[in-house]
């Protein structure tokens, strides 16, 4: 019988001890490939820059009107105290206050 040794192959199996070549290659990378993906990346940034600056819009737009309302809100509030605070109600009097009888 033949030792595994012998086994067709098995010498021509290259590890990386008996590599000497660089993984890098020393030639000039192709200027080529660099602007084709320097393309590629400058649209994609710019179309996330658009979908970044839509969005921004949408948002302050919906700010303003929460603001609008608070303020609007705030309005009312602050022109309806003085009217309320000004009368101070007597023990006698019950107010604005209806009485209503509700069947079950």
């Amino acid at each position: 019988m033949p030792i595994s040794s012998t086994i067709k192959g098995l010498q021509s199996i290259k590890s990386m001890q008996n590599v000497v070549k660089s993984g890098v290659p020393l030639k000039e990378e192709s200027d080529f490939i660099k602007l084709y993906l320097y393309e590629k990346e400058r649209t994609r940034l710019k179309n996330e820059e658009i979908r970044l600056l839509l969005r921004l819009e949408i948002v302050q737009k919906r700010l303003k009107e929460i603001q609008v309302y608070n303020d609007e809100k705030a309005g009312l509030m602050n022109h309806a105290e003085p009217t309320s605070s000004g009368k101070k109600p007597s023990k006698g009097d019950k107010g604005d206050f209806k009485i209503m009888s509700i069947d079950y």
